[in-house]
């Protein structure tokens, strides 16, 4: 599915192609700058014309939703703001910060606040998001504010009817949801029934409409979004570790995923090891494995992060992978960290979709 032609036009004099952020059978989503008119800003685009036949109605229908949602919420401070609206893509404003899953703000009382006002300004505006039990729809903000994102899903409603307060009273449970994951202190006698008592409807979804879902999504659109990793970080990437930590010489991996112009999917694998021929050598033996297809990329560190349970912190690699390297700064929490940096980012290996996202990193001296 092509782009009509004013999309096209317009996105040829003002938008500048960045980094890919997500790919999938309903939409292609990337980071760039856009001409807006007060200058160029940082923005994010969502364009349909990658699109497969078969799933664009129902990608043309999320993506009218969002539209929708984005235009109401305009002002709200509540997520991006909608920059620029054609028939088959668009432009929002790119958000400062990163995804609940990788900030993980354990203990951040402030944050879950921040995320009830949020969703008080959002349901006032008539506005349900109605995907909120993902952590990557949720963003912690450079400012320390919460902020959502992806309103594929959300509806637009013109009076509090039963629907509208069904849909707001499960976008609040998911939010408690995750207060209880990353601040379970912080939780009221209230907040606390809420999430012990699902609505009807909620109930009936879980039932029925989940699994339809679900067998529509993984089996017919052969579509899982866990993190936004797909079906590769499922399925293949536990396989390829195993065989990988096979290896005498490495210490330690870890595997994560990125978006690719080529493959929608790729994996950038970490190994903890002390020698850099070691890259290649992996490379063969998982290529005559004949397991799963080998990850895109593979790169020898001489140490992991890791945060102090001892485990890789994979938020700190799926930046790197993603080459979101200007949202590292605000989560390094020790001077390990920086030396990790520094040891990886110059002889990092998805080059391909680089843009000029770097960051004013303080870095040790060699």
């Amino acid at each position: 599915m092509s782009l009509p032609k004013t999309d096209t036009a317009l996105l040829a004099s003002r938008w500048s192609e960045g980094v890919l952020l997500k790919r999938d059978v309903f939409s292609t989503v990337e980071r760039g700058r856009f001409k807006s008119d007060t200058g160029e800003v940082d923005a994010v685009l969502r364009r349909l014309d990658e699109v497969p036949w078969w799933s664009f109605v129902l990608a043309r229908h999320l993506f009218a939703r969002e539209r929708k949602a984005l235009a109401r919420a305009k002002g709200l401070d509540a997520g991006p703001d909608l920059l620029w609206a054609g028939d088959r893509a668009l432009v929002r404003g790119f958000i400062n910060g990163v995804a609940l899953h990788l900030a993980k703000p354990h203990g951040n009382v402030a944050y879950f606040r921040s995320a009830k006002r949020m969703m008080r300004r959002l349901h006032r505006a008539g506005i349900t998001h109605n995907d909120l039990a993902k952590e990557q729809n949720w963003l912690v903000g450079h400012d320390g504010h919460c902020y959502v994102t992806d309103f594929q899903l959300a509806a637009c409603f013109e009076s509090r009817t039963r629907l509208f307060r069904i849909a707001a009273y499960e976008d609040l449970r998911h939010l408690l949801k995750h207060k209880r994951t990353y601040a379970p202190e912080a939780l009221t006698a209230k907040e606390r029934k809420i999430l012990a008592r699902k609505s009807l409807f909620a109930r009936i979804w879980l039932m029925t409409g989940k699994k339809v879902y679900r067998a529509i999504t993984r089996g017919i659109f052969n579509f899982t979004d866990r993190e936004g990793g797909g079906r590769r970080l499922v399925n293949d990437a536990p396989v390829l570790m195993d065989l990988i930590r096979k290896n005498p010489s490495v210490r330690d991996a870890a595997i994560v995923a990125f978006a690719d112009r080529r493959t929608g999917v790729g994996l950038y694998a970490f190994v903890e090891a002390e020698q850099p021929a070691l890259e290649s050598q992996l490379q063969n033996e998982l290529a005559s494995a004949k397991g799963p297809k080998p990850p895109e990329h593979i790169q020898v560190v001489h140490a992991l992060p890791r945060d102090a349970n001892g485990r890789p912190r994979t938020e700190l690699l799926q930046l790197v992978a993603m080459n979101q390297i200007d949202l590292i700064e605000p989560m390094i929490t020790s001077d390990s960290d920086r030396a990790f940096l520094k040891d990886i980012l110059d002889s990092r290996k998805n080059l391909r979709d680089r843009f000029n996202f770097e960051a004013d990193l303080k870095l040790p001296s060699a």
